[in-house]
């Protein structure tokens, strides 16, 4: 299921990478898309979105609701 999430912090290619590893940690499967401009994270997984918000927010990022 495809999810989109408005993130708030990110700003380079670390925060990219940060973002993708955490929600790859919660859903190896995962597919990841993060648009830095946008300030969006795109994600296809089968988790559910509370559990993905949380991974994200836990590297330190704002997740909106």
């Amino acid at each position: 299921m495809q999810q989109q999430f408005h993130v708030e912090g990110m700003s380079c290619e670390h925060c990219v990478r940060a973002v993708t590893r955490a929600v790859q940690q919660v859903d190896a499967q995962a597919a990841v898309q993060v648009d830095l401009k946008a300030a969006t994270v795109t994600v296809n997984s089968t988790q559910p979105r509370p559990r993905i918000a949380e991974a994200i927010r836990e590297e330190g990022y704002s997740v909106a609701p």
